[in-house]
C-alpha cells in the first residue's frame, strides 16, 4: 500500500454551513481538532460517526455542478446506503437538499444535490 485515503475534499462557497448539512446526514463532529488540518473561515471538516473524513474548502469563484450538464459536470459523487428510500429522502430534504433525480417505481436509488449543488445518491441496502 502507497498511501491511505485521508478524507475527501468538496470545494464550496460555505464550507462550515456544508460541513454541517452532511453532519445532518452522517451525524459526527464538525471542526473538530486534527493536527492534519488548520480549520478557519476556508477550511471546515466533519469527522463523521462512521470514521470518514469529508473537508470542505472555500473557493472564491467556486461554480457549482449543474447534474447531469457535461459542461459543468459532478466531479465527483458520494452514494449513502440506507435502509428505507422514502425516510431517507423525508429527511436529507428538511436538511437542504435538493431532489436531481427522483429514479423511477422500484429503483434502488435517487440523486439529489447537497446545498452547494454537489450530486449525491442515496441507494437502498
Amino acid at each position: 500500500m502507497l498511501a491511505e485515503l485521508q478524507c475527501v475534499v468538496l470545494d464550496c462557497r460555505e464550507p462550515k454551513r456544508l460541513a454541517e448539512f452532511y453532519r445532518s446526514l452522517l451525524g459526527g463532529d464538525v471542526n473538530r481538532p486534527d493536527r492534519r488540518w488548520s480549520l478557519g473561515d476556508d477550511w471546515s471538516t466533519l469527522h463523521a460517526a462512521n470514521g470518514l473524513v469529508l473537508a470542505f474548502q472555500r473557493v472564491a469563484e467556486y461554480q457549482q455542478p449543474q447534474w447531469p450538464d457535461p459542461s459543468k459536470p459532478q466531479q465527483f459523487h458520494l452514494d449513502f446506503g440506507v435502509p428505507d428510500l422514502d425516510a431517507a429522502e423525508e429527511e436529507v430534504l428538511a436538511c437542504g437538499a435538493t431532489v436531481l433525480d427522483a429514479g423511477s417505481p422500484g429503483q434502488s436509488w435517487r440523486v439529489y444535490a447537497d446545498p452547494a449543488g454537489h450530486p449525491f445518491c442515496l441507494v437502498r441496502h
